[in-house]
């Protein structure tokens, strides 16, 4: 009777049209309420589920993730892949690929990944004659590397709900070789792509200038060794490199590479709390 109550309670508020998640939230009273379950100890333990160091990870990874955004750094990073890949038939969006794993390595999230990336690299791909729909399908293939690649957020919370019983690290490190064979993957399915369609190639850059361009992006990517080589060392725990690497992402970003003001720092904190919200809900 009692789960009755909860799905027929579902059931008449989704045809009512109300969304699904409040659908889903006043029928999870609805059966409280039921089963005269207090509504205080139901709010306990709905916070108490999230009310966990180890889940300061996550928006700890997406602020450092959003710093390297605004700053500077994914662009570098773009720069970065252009270098080895963008040559190629079709090599912007491998560099969209290659540059979400870069980037996917430092915030964890898909969501931050597709924010960052996307804004970047869908406008450079129509510039270069690239369908939109296309650009934006590459992104979002691409970001889904995050899920796999340590820092994952998924792999944190999947520690919390094992009760701890296994590692982050571990996780971390099951989720590398997927993760690349996933980019792997995508990589050799828009080659494809390139050849039948007949997408352009890039410019080769110069030797000097892609000397210069994996320099700049060397402090960015020292933020992967900082989050990985810590954790995986047992120097850090998982919050705690995350917190490094937002110390980190912020010191390149304003003293290294200067592209970022002190008076755009609230603005970054509020689009951080946005992602952090989506992710956690």
């Amino acid at each position: 009777m009692d789960a009755f109550v909860l799905l027929f309670t579902l059931a008449i508020l989704l045809a009512l049209g109300m969304p699904v998640a409040f659908a889903v939230g006043l029928s999870a009273v609805a059966g409280a309420l039921w089963i005269d379950l207090p509504l205080e100890a139901l709010m306990i333990q709905i916070t108490s589920g999230v009310n966990k160091f180890t889940l300061l990870a996550i928006p700890f990874f997406i602020l450092a993730g959003a710093i390297m955004a605004e700053g500077g750094i994914a662009r570098r990073l773009v720069n970065f892949a252009y270098v080895f890949v963008g040559f190629i038939r079709g090599g912007l969006s491998l560099v969209n690929i290659v540059a979400s794993t870069f980037f996917g390595a430092i915030s964890g999230s898909s969501v931050a990944d597709t924010a960052s990336i996307g804004s970047v690299m869908i406008p450079e791909m129509e510039k270069k004659g690239y369908p939109r729909e296309y650009a934006a399908a590459v992104t979002a293939s691409g970001s889904v590397q995050a899920i796999l690649i340590p820092p994952s957020h998924n792999s944190v919370i999947y520690s919390l709900a094992a009760g701890g019983t296994v590692s982050i690290a571990t996780l971390f490190i099951a989720g590398v070789l997927p993760g690349l064979l996933l980019g792997v993957s995508l990589m050799v399915l828009c080659l494809c792509f390139a050849r039948k369609r007949g997408y352009p190639k890039g410019d080769k850059i110069p030797f000097r200038q892609a000397l210069k361009i994996m320099l700049d992006a060397l402090w960015g990517l020292m933020t992967v060794v900082i989050i990985l080589g810590g954790i995986l060392s047992g120097i850090f725990t998982a919050t705690e490199s995350a917190a490094v690497a937002c110390l980190w992402a912020f010191f390149v970003t304003m003293f290294i590479y200067r592209d970022y003001k002190w008076s755009e720092l609230p603005k970054l904190m509020c689009r951080t709390v946005k992602t952090v919200t989506i992710v956690m809900i």
